[in-house]
């Protein structure tokens, strides 16, 4: 059994709560008994999260030899120059690792997303701009450091799809889950359109653990 949920903001990929923290848990939503979360989202991201009580989904899922694309909307601070694109495209240096190559691009038209709870700053004099970031590695909080990085930092971050299946696709609302069908889970392991391009190389991600984006 596979299960998508739309996470909502302010929620731990985890059945028990951290200490001091008043984040909510996944054991809030009353999922089945014996699922864990494969891979996970940080508390402050959105989004397609995947649950299984299925052995072995995390090597399939989430190790970049199996060039598996997760794809996340991301909303920045600013309007990202062709150069940052660019960047962000051949490869950007966090935390002493040039992370692989990927897809990244202005979302046009910018789509209607509605408004997070609690809403994300804003600022009157800068403008905010929707990206789509397309990645097959994991590292921790990956793709806001990415962002970071080429100075347009993240201000919210949805992971809209998993291999081939598109979170808007299974029409769940923020917090809804269900198990998907034979043919939803065909898609979650088609081939990656980034590795097909041969830009990809193997051996840069030793876990399988997916990133806390």
């Amino acid at each position: 059994m596979i299960i998508a949920f739309n996470k909502p903001y302010g929620m731990l990929c985890q059945f028990t709560p951290e200490p001091l923290s008043d984040y909510r848990t996944l054991a809030d939503i009353g999922f089945p008994s014996g699922v864990y979360a494969v891979g996970r989202l940080d508390a402050d991201s959105e989004g397609l999260l995947l649950l299984s009580d299925e052995k072995g989904l995390p090597t399939s899922l989430l190790d970049p030899d199996a060039a598996h694309e997760r794809c996340y909307w991301v909303q920045v601070d600013g309007e990202p120059t062709p150069s940052a694109l660019n960047t962000l495209r051949t490869g950007t240096m966090i935390k002493g690792h040039f992370t692989l190559p990927c897809e990244a691009d202005v979302l046009e038209p910018q789509p209607a997303i509605e408004e997070r709870i609690p809403p994300i700053r804003i600022r009157r004099s800068i403008p905010t701009t929707w990206i789509s970031i397309t990645l097959i590695e994991g590292k921790n909080r990956q793709v806001r450091r990415m962002c970071a990085a080429v100075g347009f930092p993240a201000l919210r971050l949805i992971r809209v799809r998993i291999g081939g299946l598109d979170a808007a696709s299974l029409s769940l609302v923020i917090g809804a889950w269900r198990v998907l069908t034979v043919g939803e889970r065909a898609l979650l392991f088609q081939q990656s359109s980034v590795a097909d391009d041969g830009e990809t190389e193997s051996g840069h991600h030793s876990d399988h653990a997916d990133p806390h984006q």
